[in-house]
């Protein structure tokens, strides 16, 4: 049993090593949904700043990330899984920012390991 978690996390390491180098050399400004927000992402993180001033009173963003890696399988705690998963933030303002990782969950730990592959600004409420 020992020996084929070794295994499986040595496979998940090369696997996750191999997708943070894809993603590092393919890092940039993703698309936003609302146009009046940008986002900047590397390997293992992203952040959205938004300067949306003329959004009507009450609207909130959140940003999503899409990551790869290994995270565990919703509603069948203790088991994992290694592919993709969304990670996001808190609601935030129009004219705010807010920051993700693929490791953390609404600021609490998480045992998810992976990397960012896609992220984006929704509105949470309008």
């Amino acid at each position: 049993m020992r020996s084929t978690i070794s295994a499986a996390a040595r496979v998940a390491t090369v696997v996750v090593s191999g997708l943070a180098f894809a993603t590092i050399i393919g890092s940039g400004t993703a698309q936003a949904t609302p146009q009046d927000c940008g986002i900047q992402r590397d390997a293992f993180g992203a952040t959205a700043t938004c300067h949306d001033s003329d959004a009507p009173p009450g609207r909130e963003y959140f940003l999503s990330i899409d990551c790869w890696g290994l995270h565990g399988i919703p509603d069948a705690f203790p088991f994992y899984a290694v592919g993709p998963y969304t990670a996001s933030t808190r609601s935030f303002v129009p004219t705010g920012q807010a920051s993700a990782n693929c490791s953390t969950s609404w600021g609490s730990p998480a045992l998810n390991v992976g990397v960012v592959t896609n992220a984006h600004v929704e509105i949470y409420r309008q």
